[in-house]
């Protein structure tokens, strides 16, 4: 009896596949499928090719960005994107991506991994600034009519040792010097004036 029943639980497992009308699909060839869409992405990204981001992201997509902002959908990722690298008034001058990945990707199933890494990331801002960050990320990918898509991504630096910290605080210390000086200035022009009147 108890062969009988290993027996038809086996059957059923390897019919499964054949139940649902496909192939299974090995972890390996998932695996390259998911390697496509990662180049895919990082190409669009070195281009700044917004719109051939946006075909490789689900319609619902949640993008955190660095600065916490958060975009759902297309358009809101679209937008923050425009107003960020592209537009008239655009922060970002250039961008490059060196990302790592820390493991192969978790798989759930055959449509749902999470994958998650690090990245060295060079930005040559608007206003000349030019420094380097380091990242970790971490990004869900969901399959849909046999299709890869970046379901979420969110990165971050280190709150208490990152060069965007280092810079904020170099702005603060020349501006509060140059803010002395000029105080200095005027408070040496006010004392000239002051005399010339009392003589």
């Amino acid at each position: 009896m108890k062969a009988l029943t290993l027996f038809t639980l086996l059957l059923c497992v390897s019919f499964t596949p054949l139940v649902h009308g496909q192939e299974p699909v090995s972890d390996e060839a998932t695996h390259n499928e998911l390697r496509a869409l990662r180049d895919a992405l990082l190409a669009a990204f070195d281009k700044v090719d917004i719109e051939a981001m946006l075909k490789l992201v689900h319609p619902n997509v949640v993008f955190t960005a660095m600065n916490a902002e958060v975009c759902r959908g297309p358009e809101q990722v679209r937008a923050y994107l425009n107003r960020m690298m592209t537009g008239p008034n655009r922060v970002v001058e250039r961008v490059k991506y060196n990302v790592t990945v820390d493991a192969l990707t978790i798989l759930y199933g055959g449509d749902t991994g999470v994958a998650y890494g690090s990245s060295l990331d060079h930005y040559t801002l608007t206003d000349g600034s030019d420094f380097e960050v380091k990242t970790r990320w971490s990004a869900t990918v969901v399959k849909e009519n046999n299709r890869w898509l970046l379901a979420s991504v969110q990165s971050s630096a280190n709150l208490f040792d990152n060069p965007l910290l280092t810079y904020v605080q170099r702005l603060v210390y020349w501006g509060s010097g140059g803010a002395g000086v000029i105080g200095l200035l005027v408070g040496l022009l006010v004392g000239r004036i002051f005399k010339r009147n009392r003589a």
